[in-house]
């Protein structure tokens, strides 16, 4: 993570904090509780406001974000 710039930081802190959020929310749905063993199934978000779509993309090319389509990424595993 030292190759980005102080942007690039606070948006990937964001989006991990954003995803989690919207991963609790799954899970905390009466019909899948954390009794059912099911993992999480929300694995992309669509990034958080208050960054411009560049920083997206430059996040994409530095291979901490995949895009998934439709205004969604996924975090790289491992990376993120």
């Amino acid at each position: 993570m030292n190759d980005l710039n102080d942007d690039q930081k606070r948006a990937l802190s964001a989006f991990r904090k954003r995803i989690k959020i919207n991963q609790r929310e799954d899970d905390s749905q009466v019909t899948r509780g954390h009794l059912t063993g099911q993992p999480t199934k929300v694995t992309a978000i669509r990034p958080p406001p208050g960054f411009p779509a560049t920083v997206w993309e430059e996040l994409k090319l530095a291979g901490y974000l995949k895009d998934d389509g439709g205004g969604f990424y996924i975090l790289v595993p491992g990376k993120g």
